[in-house]
């Protein structure tokens, strides 16, 4: 027993430490404990007898077989702790070490709410570790107790004194969509919505104000009230300090309703949401779309569903890649017309199983069952046919196309001068994917422009014209406003947008000093300092050095235009992205559904609040999701260090 039980009791699942040092470390313990227990009682000479029974022993006959060696070590552990009380299994640490190693610990607790259960700081093993450290194992009281309510006043102060630090802000509200396009384990169905509420500040930073659950109810009215006591609560009577509300979902009701009774603000739909929205009408309106839909569909089902021809899929796909499983196919309750998140991984994977799917089709079994079934005969020929192929080929790229601008946007989190360049890009992007696969244009163009005027704010314009980063330099060598980049009637959305957001004195002057600001723009020294760019160190791309540059520019530089500049300076630090940060909540969602106590819920929140505070604090817009998912990707030599790292970790 004195090899085997103690390694198994101590720690069932640490694979990737080696069981030798374990197995030494927990000897040592033991051999420690035994040397200041009594030699000479009656008791522990028993136990004594038991280990060496189990050493001398390889096969220890128990009624209940091997797993009551844990059982047996428990109860050595019961008999010694009995006989040494005082003994303390870890280090002693002063108090001031205690509430340091604590603070640390709930630091962490909280700023990771929702990824760490609060069951899990009742776990035996980790129980266990506080003690052998020298910390109170006891902890569910302390954590929802008085630490939280301290750290979260802190956290809530120091939020609050930025947002009276700034002048103006923007309301940011996220979650009103439920479930992303590429969040695969969305359901098909409704459900609450958890929706959260960010303060961006003309810094550059946000500031988190709240988490609000739906119940169920998304209909505009419900948002509109909920937006403005969320902009009431913030600014309490200075509500002109709101200039703008940007969400992702209600801009044809709630949205604008708001912008029509107050004048000063700016109101707009999450750009993001838009991309998303295009690969939906891609979906519904294209009929490449619905014809490579259809037959994915019945490739996979047939692949997966007759066993004959699964079994041969299997065993090629293992010789072919390396890997094992069926294709993913969407659950026939959802329409995959309708939802296309659940069809996107179906794609993949039969694009990635070309050569398998035609490794299957030229066995003989199936060439046997060819000739007996149909179904059979119409998959063979599609999986031999290029054009097949290719039509699958063509929407997977249109879909990755968009998909690829989604995730830059959400890392970017562009301001509103972008979103008119961000659109011509989609348009030539897709002009050049029509060409590629020799689709006709105008279908195509079509849906994206339809999808372009639903999206659109004439704030796009006026921050555009507006922001010093897009300015061109003509002939003259002058940085002049990208006028010629607009349509006639943005030129018209520009006019009327800057007169709505000035006083009715200021209005004319507004104008006036626009037409001078159109034909003089900026000092050439200062429009190359703004539009000044360098590598990010993290994506290799080339960014803008000092964003905040454009917003500075007008309250410095060109100060002379009074009017046009209080409007400017609102208008260009304006976000397109109501994205504000990724998050794990669902616990969340448990406290909600099961109606718990105020008490609880008051708790939860605040648990929320602290976790959001400090992601936004970070500027940590990932998940952990995604994160978990890159460390697990790692490959080759990366992989042999992460062993080699947890094997080397010292176990207390």
């Amino acid at each position: 027993m004195g090899a085997t039980s103690p390694s198994s009791y101590q720690n069932h699942s640490l694979a990737l430490v080696e069981s030798s040092r374990f197995d030494m470390g927990y000897t040592q313990m033991q051999n420690s404990n035994n040397n200041n227990s009594n030699s000479n009682n009656n008791n522990n000479n028993n136990i004594m007898h038991l280990q060496h029974h189990g050493q001398s022993q390889q096969h220890l006959m128990l009624s209940g077989g091997k797993d009551d060696l844990c059982a047996l070590a428990m109860f050595e552990d019961s008999v010694k702790k009995l006989k040494s009380p005082k003994t303390s299994p870890g280090p002693a640490l002063s108090k001031d070490q205690v509430n340091s190693a604590l603070d640390l610990l709930f630091d962490w607790f909280y700023e990771t709410c929702g990824s760490v259960s609060l069951l899990s700081l009742e776990h035996r093993k980790f129980q266990a570790f506080l003690s052998q450290v020298g910390l109170p194992a006891n902890l569910r009281r302390e954590v929802s107790g008085g630490r939280l309510d301290a750290r979260f006043g802190e956290a809530k102060a120091e939020s609050e004194a930025r947002i009276r630090d700034a002048m103006f802000f923007q309301l940011a509200s996220d979650g009103w969509k439920s479930g992303g396009l590429f969040n695969f384990n969305s359901c098909c169905g409704g459900g609450e919505s958890l929706v959260k509420f960010v303060v961006n500040l003309p810094n550059g930073s946000s500031v988190f104000q709240k988490a609000v659950f739906t119940g169920g109810v998304e209909n505009s009215k419900y948002a509109e009230e909920v937006l403005w006591e969320t902009v009431t609560a913030v600014t309490g009577s200075v509500v002109h300090r709101c200039v703008g509300i940007v969400a992702d979902k209600f801009k044809a009701k709630a949205l604008r309703n708001l912008e029509a009774q107050h004048h000063w603000m700016v109101n707009t739909s999450c750009q993001l949401q838009g991309l998303v929205s295009l690969i939906k009408d891609f979906n519904r309106e294209l009929p490449l779309f619905r014809s490579v839909i259809e037959n994915c569909l019945k490739v996979a089902n047939f692949m997966n569903s007759e066993s004959q021809v699964r079994s041969l899929f299997l065993k090629c796909r293992v010789q072919e890649m390396d890997c094992g499983g069926l294709i993913r196919v969407p659950s026939p309750k959802c329409d995959p017309l309708k939802n296309f998140q659940l069809v996107f991984p179906m794609l993949e994977d039969i694009l990635s199983c070309a050569r398998v799917m035609q490794m299957v089709v030229m066995e003989d079994g199936f060439k046997v069952m060819c000739m007996e079934d149909t179904l059979a005969r119409e998959v063979a020929g599609m999986v031999q046919n290029e054009g097949f192929w290719n039509e699958l080929e063509a929407v997977y790229s249109l879909v990755k196309l968009v998909r690829g601008m989604v995730h830059d946007v959400e890392a970017e989190r562009p301001l509103m001068g972008r979103c008119l360049p961000l659109w011509e890009e989609v348009r030539s992007k897709v002009k050049e994917w029509c060409g590629k696969f020799n689709i006709v244009e105008g279908a195509v163009e079509k849906i994206v422009e339809k999808r372009f005027r639903k999206n659109y704010h004439p704030a796009w314009a006026a921050a555009f014209i507006l922001d010093p980063l897009y300015l061109i330099k003509d002939a003259s060598g002058k940085y002049l406003p990208p006028y010629k980049c607009l349509t006639r009637e943005q030129e018209k959305d520009v006019d009327k947008l800057l007169t709505r957001l000035a006083s009715r004195e200021e209005a004319h002057v507004v104008l006036m000093e626009l037409m001078k600001w159109r034909s003089d723009g900026l000092d050439p020294l200062y429009a190359q300092a703004v539009q000044m760019k360098q590598r990010d160190p993290v994506t290799g791309k080339m960014k803008v050095a000092n964003p905040l540059s454009s917003r500075l520019v007008w309250e410095t530089c060109l100060s002379e235009f009074k009017s046009l500049g209080k409007i400017a300076v609102r208008l260009i630090f304006l976000h397109a992205t109501s994205c504000g940060f990724k998050s794990n909540w669902s616990f969340m969602r448990k406290f909600s559904a099961n109606k718990q106590s105020r008490v609880a819920l008051e708790r939860a929140q605040k648990m929320i609040y602290i976790a959001a505070h400090a992601k936004l604090e970070r500027r940590d817009f990932s998940s952990e999701e995604e994160k978990d998912a890159e460390l697990f990707a790692m490959s080759g030599s990366e992989d042999g260090m992460l062993a080699e790292v947890y094997a080397d970790a010292p176990l207390v």
